[in-house]
């Protein structure tokens, strides 16, 4: 089978459409579909079936589908691989990170890289996990640092921080004049995520669990970057990071235990991909952030962790 032309079946297959693969690909709907023909003829079973208007996988090219993948990764690995000898920590980091560990580890965590390997590029796609996944198990991302999500088979996740969301608000805001209670929280109004947001939904279902009603929200924003100014300007109450609160910001935690919901940061990457050496560098970077700083610890180096794999056994997380 040909290369090309199994890459030309990913997409394909992704689009479920000949003629929005040729767009994207810059080549004719014939190039394509003798292309498909090729693979069918190698495979001795059709691969689609009409759908619609477009096009769908069958059971064989749902299976050459994880193989084309997989073959993928490995010829993308071995060219890395193969370009880094005797390189040492340079070339391309792609890294999906979420907006908390953005701003507050990523940037101590580059700054150390950088100056060990200022030969080092990266590439940051900041979003949430659900956004992120995808494209670290498409191979567009090498590494993923995000809230801690249930283990996947071929993955491997390394705790990091802990992060605690809380209830803040300016150090100003009435609802510090006097020892605060749960329920003295509904008096005031919020600037919160949208419902569907984890942690919006966390804080709903604690207000629901204590039979209060849920917070009135007067600002809703999806941009997490934007809370903490918000909170300071307009004296709503929110849901945010330890990490934005206390001493050095213009904001203070709302002490409740009702309302602090705790969660751990992972790094995590495919376990059966090549990772560059400044790519396991910067895992142990990440793994050694504690509290706001690198651990002394940080500048000795070692090498990640990999999974052993068994033949014929997918590599677990």
């Amino acid at each position: 089978m040909d290369l090309r032309d199994l890459r030309y079946f990913e997409t394909i297959a992704e689009l479920q459409h000949i003629g929005r693969a040729a767009q994207r690909l810059h080549r004719t709907q014939p190039a394509l579909t003798s292309c498909v023909r090729r693979l069918e003829d190698a495979c001795g079973a059709p691969l689609f079936e009409k759908s619609g208007r477009g096009i769908r996988l069958t059971p064989a090219g749902q299976v050459l589908q994880k193989w084309a993948q997989r073959m993928r990764f490995d010829v993308e690995d071995a060219k890395r691989e193969i370009g880094d000898i005797g390189r040492g920590l340079s070339g391309h980091v792609r890294i999906g990170v979420v907006p908390t560990a953005a701003q507050f580890l990523l940037p101590t965590v580059s700054r150390q890289l950088l100056s060990e390997a200022p030969a080092v590029t990266m590439k940051t796609v900041v979003g949430l996990v659900d956004a992120l996944k995808p494209q670290l198990k498409a191979g567009e991302l090498d590494l993923m640092v995000a809230t801690e999500t249930p283990a996947e088979p071929g993955f491997v996740s390394r705790p990091l921080a802990e992060d605690s969301i809380v209830v803040a608000a300016s150090a100003s805001h009435p609802v510090f004049e006097k020892a605060v209670a749960m329920g003295d929280l509904t008096a005031h109004q919020w600037v919160l995520q949208p419902p569907g947001a984890p942690t919006r939904d966390w804080l709903d279902r604690a207000f629901d669990r204590a039979r209060l009603p849920r917070p009135v929200v007067q600002i809703e924003s999806t941009m997490l970057i934007m809370l903490p100014p918000l909170i300071a300007e307009t004296g709503l109450l929110s849901f945010v990071s330890r990490y934005h609160v206390g001493e050095g910001t213009p904001l203070r935690e709302v002490v409740l235990k009702e309302t602090t919901m705790r969660r751990r940061l992972t790094v995590s990457y495919r376990a059966d991909s090549y990772l560059l050496p400044a790519a396991q560098r910067l895992i142990e970077l990440f793994a050694s952030f504690k509290d706001g700083v690198l651990s002394p610890k940080a500048g000795s180096r070692r090498t990640v962790d990999r999974p052993k794999r068994s033949a014929g056994k997918e590599p677990s997380a």
